[in-house]
C-alpha cells in the first residue's frame, strides 16, 4: 500500500475518532454545549474556512520551502476554521463561547491523524530534520529524521488523557474552556516541533507554521484570559 493511500485511511480514522469523541462527550457523560455550535450554518462556515486555511497555508509553506504544489495543513485549517467562525460570530451577533465541544475531537483527530503523515513517508513533506538520535527515522532517503508527525501525535494524545480525566472528574473549568486550552496547548507543541521541520523561514529562524502557532497560542490565550465560565452546562454526576 502506498503512503498516500495510508494517508488517507488515517485521514478518515482521525475524522471518524474525532467524531467519536464528540459523541461520547455529548451523549455518555452528558455535557450540554451551546447550540450555535452544531447549527447547519455554523457547520458550513467552519468547513469553509477549515478548507480554505488547510490549502492557501499549506501551499504557502511549500511555496516559502522552493517546493513546487498543492498540499494541506491540518494547523491553517484551525486558523481558517478560527478566524471564519470569529467572523460568523459577530455578523450573526453571537457572544457566546462556541467552541468547547470541540476540545477533545481536536486532540484525538490530531494524534490520529499525524500517524498517517508519519506513514506517508517523504511525499508528505511533515518529516523533521535530520538527527543522530536512536528514535530517528529513515523515511526511505537513507537519512534519519526527527519522527516529528510522532511527536505530535504523542503530544496531542496526552492533552486528550488530561481532558478525559477532567471531564470524569467534572472539573467545569477544564470542560467550559477546553477547546482554547486544547488550542493553547497545540499552538505551543506545534511551535516546538516547527524547528525540528525543514521548511523555509519567514521571519528570522521562524516559519509560516511559526507565525500561526504564535496566533492560534495568542487566541487561545486572549480567550483563556477573557471566559467567564458560563459557555457549558454539565449535569452531576449521579449519586
Amino acid at each position: 500500500m502506498t503512503g498516500a493511500a495510508l494517508h488517507a485511511i488515517f485521514d478518515l480514522a482521525a475524522w471518524c475518532a474525532a467524531g467519536l469523541a464528540m459523541l461520547w462527550l455529548s451523549r455518555v457523560r452528558g455535557l450540554q454545549f451551546p447550540r450555535q455550535s452544531f447549527e447547519l450554518p455554523y457547520i458550513a462556515a467552519l468547513v469553509f474556512g477549515a478548507g480554505i486555511g488547510a490549502y492557501l497555508f499549506g501551499t504557502l509553506n511549500l511555496w516559502v520551502s522552493g517546493v513546487s504544489g498543492i498540499a494541506r495543513s491540518v494547523e491553517g485549517a484551525l486558523a481558517g476554521g478560527i478566524v471564519a467562525i470569529e467572523i460568523y460570530k459577530w455578523r450573526h451577533g453571537i457572544t457566546a463561547r462556541t467552541g468547547a465541544r470541540f476540545a477533545l475531537p481536536l486532540a484525538v483527530g490530531v494524534a490520529v491523524g499525524r500517524i498517517g503523515c508519519y506513514l506517508a513517508g517523504l511525499d508528505d513533506f511533515t518529516y523533521g530534520t535530520p538527527t543522530t538520535l536512536p528514535w530517528g527515522h529513515d523515511f526511505g532517503d537513507g537519512i534519519l529524521r526527527h519522527p516529528v508527525q510522532l511527536y505530535e501525535s504523542l503530544a496531542m494524545a496526552g492533552f486528550a488523557v488530561f481532558y478525559v480525566i477532567a471531564v470524569l472528574n467534572r472539573n467545569a473549568t477544564v470542560i467550559t474552556n477546553g477547546f482554547y486550552l486544547a488550542l493553547a496547548y497545540y499552538g505551543l507543541q506545534r511551535f516546538l516541533w516547527e524547528f525540528l521541520k525543514p521548511y523555509g523561514a519567514l521571519i528570522g529562524p521562524l516559519s509560516l507554521f511559526h507565525l500561526l502557532s504564535l496566533f492560534i497560542l495568542v487566541y487561545a490565550a486572549v480567550m483563556l484570559a477573557t471566559a467567564q465560565n458560563t459557555s457549558v452546562k454539565h449535569e452531576r454526576a449521579a449519586a
